[in-house]
């Protein structure tokens, strides 16, 4: 039992149910979209129903109706297949798997190729960071799972796409105020419109939070603009540029079991000692033009940023006396950039008409990497002597094909794709020895699908596909023999199979249900973290099989349900050793809950006033691969929100009132996966209680 509270239990198939009889749904004036166009998985413009493949939307509504617009686990928690764990730490950001790719990741997104606008928001080597997703512009979120997602090419073991809308219309100008429990704030201001035949958006907002935990503040400046032209009727010119600036973010770490039960508040005393912290500076341009030439499409997409970070672990002086240690102190510049091409061409071709989408794509990164001892003298957290000098580089050039042929009620898709991603590490601080290397990873990812319309209310869909996951830098960095760079790490494999069914019934309810199966070769565990540094290891092959069940229905003109379930086995389908460990086949794969469902009521009782509950609860989580340490316990949690909507002339108002984790309940929020000092846990809030008032002035 948790500390000075009694846990509220349900079982998973009860809560599955309640979830099923009455979820909530964001809406638009027109009611759900049953059937919403999107552009993930299959590249051109087609309809959700009509995909082999499992790819669930969410619209702009859902992302900022009585949202605080900061985190994306605030919209993305209704997908099922996903989990979203709000680290409460600002200094790592959200941890998202998508069918547990990504869940053993100890800080960012990897495993999950993230996208914004048609620009990438993940580095070539997989790692990935969804703050950079500018929210309250958002006009949807698509978000693919399974097979499908391997032809998006390395760590792409899912898919989330971020839309931002374009400008239009009068031009409007917004202010938004945010604020509520642990200090937390947020401020916005916007403008957008009409531009000749295109659109313009600009939005800058500043959040600031005390954090729930003890040393866990954070201030968070973003701001983003979008630009859209029209030269001539068939064509569209797109810019788009977000920068984010984070400083002095502090870090809380993780916590052991003891201090979580004492106070889930609370840090471990090297989190102060060290003053650990993080500072961040994002910024990113990018360009998208698409051209219509008789029945193909042109598409062109060029993107470059840079991304500083500074970060003070916690490392002890005495651990930094070895040779090759690198420091206590990361510090690097990143610059990036991409380029992206693809023509989608329909043509009739016997009885159906066949869409074919060919193109590359080339990203490049590149590391100036210093690292410091992080004390000077007896003064600790502070910068000290360079242990640490090299330039990273990666790349990866991927071309692709993808076909896509419809006739009557048979849908068949199929792709490939070739990625070559490379990896080079030039060490110029050889006084410890030579930590550079070079490692490429070559892998060629076929994928098919098929769907049957059955009826214009019931599709059936069969998909398979072989994907791949390179080490990322950080992984690669420190896991040869006496920290040297892992040239002997593979790339792990996997092939994964799909059953699906889409199900309308009537004008308002949608069904999507999907099994799944996926098996992988050489996952990536960690092998020994001694000395600040984790080096990791290919383990044998792991096996993952599931059920996702998403729901959305107008109940009524008044009463709207959504509802995501998730089940899933993850296990070490053959042992391992690893660090001396032995893991026996069978094993749970850590970071991995059993059971995940959402589910959300939402009543709107007259034209501008909505209220909804939300319920969310998620099983058990291991912690390491021997699943003998303790495990995360299961929790659920109950939000509530309210929101009113005004128009006045040419001003509309809006005001939000939203209570989350209403019974005070404590639980464990996030693990980080296989902590060698036990430090796992990073507590959930508590209850939390936010309000918000916004005002539009359009000139009409």
């Amino acid at each position: 039992m948790i500390h000075g509270r009694t846990p509220f239990r349900h079982s998973p198939l009860a809560l599955a149910l309640l979830a099923l009889a009455g979820p909530g749904l964001a809406q638009e004036s027109g009611g759900l979209t049953l059937n919403p166009v999107t552009v993930t998985g299959s590249r051109a413009e087609a309809a959700s129903f009509e995909q082999p493949f499992s790819i669930d939307v969410v619209g702009g509504p859902a992302i900022q109706e009585g949202q605080l617009g900061v985190n994306a686990s605030e919209a993305l928690v209704a997908v099922p297949g996903l989990v979203i764990q709000n680290r409460q730490n600002y200094a790592q950001d959200l941890q998202i798997s998508s069918r547990g790719f990504g869940a053993r990741s100890a800080f960012g997104v990897r495993g999950v190729k993230l996208i914004a606008d048609g620009i990438p928001s993940s580095t070539p080597d997989g790692q990935g960071q969804v703050a950079t997703f500018n929210l309250d512009m958002a006009e949807r979120i698509e978000v693919l799972r399974g097979p499908f997602s391997s032809i998006y090419g390395n760590s792409s073991g899912g898919v989330i796409q971020l839309f931002t809308r374009d400008g239009s219309g009068p031009t409007k100008l917004t202010g938004r105020l945010v604020g509520g429990s642990y200090g937390t704030t947020k401020v916005e201001v916007g403008a957008e419109g009409a531009l000749g035949s295109g659109g313009y958006l600009v939005d800058v907002s500043r959040f600031d939070t005390d954090g729930y935990r003890d040393h866990s503040s954070a201030t968070r400046d973003q701001a983003f603009a979008k630009l859209t032209l029209r030269p001539d009727d068939a064509s569209k010119l797109t810019f788009v540029a977000n920068g984010l600036k984070q400083d002095d973010t502090e870090d809380p770490l993780g916590v052991t079991w003891e201090t979580f039960q004492a106070d889930p508040r609370a840090v471990e005393s090297v989190a102060t000692t060290f003053d650990t912290r993080k500072d961040i500076s994002h910024t990113q341009g990018g360009m998208n033009y698409e051209r219509r030439i008789g029945d193909g499409q042109l598409q062109v997409a060029a993107y470059a940023g840079s991304r500083s970070v500074m970060q003070v672990l916690a490392i002890p002086a005495f651990v930094q006396a070895r040779p090759t240690h690198s420091g206590g102190i990361i510090d690097f510049d990143r610059s990036f950039y991409g380029l992206s091409a693809r023509w989608i061409q329909a043509m009739a071709v016997g009885s159906g008409e066949l869409t074919v989408t060919a193109g590359a794509e080339y990203d490049r990164s590149e590391d100036d990497r210093q690292g410091y001892e992080n004390f000077v003298g007896s003064t600790l957290g502070v910068r000290g002597a360079l242990r640490r000098d090299e330039t990273d580089t990666v790349t990866s050039l991927d071309p692709y094909v993808q076909l896509a042929w419809k006739s009557g009620p048979l849908t068949v898709q199929a792709g490939l794709r070739h990625s070559h991603v490379k990896f080079d590490v030039n060490d110029e601080f050889l006084s410890n020895g030579d930590d550079g290397g070079s490692v490429s990873y070559r892998k060629t990812t076929p994928a098919v699908g098929i769907a049957y319309e059955v009826s214009p209310m019931l599709n059936l869909y069969a998909s398979a596909a072989r994907g791949f996951e390179t080490p990322t830098l950080g992984e690669l960095s420190y896991s040869g023999t006496d920290g040297s760079f892992g040239f002997d790490l593979e790339a792990a494999r996997s092939t994964q199979l799909e059953l699906g069914a889409k199900a309308l019934l009537g004008e308002s309810t949608r069904i999507n249900a999907a099994i799944f199966q996926i098996r992988t070769q050489d996952e990536l565990v960690v092998a020994s973290s001694l000395g600040g540094r984790t080096a990791y290891q290919n383990a044998a092959e792991t096996l993952r099989q599931g059920v996702e069940i998403a729901f959305d229905s107008e109940l009524s003109r008044s009463l709207t349900a959504r509802a995501a379930v998730t089940q899933m086995r993850a296990i070490y389908d053959e042992g391992f050793t690893a660090g001396g460990v032995t893991v026996d086949d069978g094993k749970s794969m850590p970071g991995i809950p059993r059971t995940t469902v959402f589910g959300e009521l939402a009543w709107k009782p007259f034209d501008g006033i909505t209220a909804a509950v939300e319920g969310l609860y998620r099983s058990k989580v291991y912690v390491e691969d021997t699943n003998t340490d303790q495990a995360a316990p299961s929790y659920a949690l109950m939000n509530l929100r309210l929101t009113a909507r005004q128009d006045r002339g040419d001003w509309r108002f809006e005001e939000m009132v939203r209570v989350d984790n209403v019974f005070d309940r404590q639980h464990i929020g996030s693990v980080i996966v296989g902590d060698r000092n036990s430090r796992y846990y990073e507590p959930g809030t508590g209850a939390a209680v936010y309000a918000g008032v916004s005002a539009r002035y359009s000139f009409n």
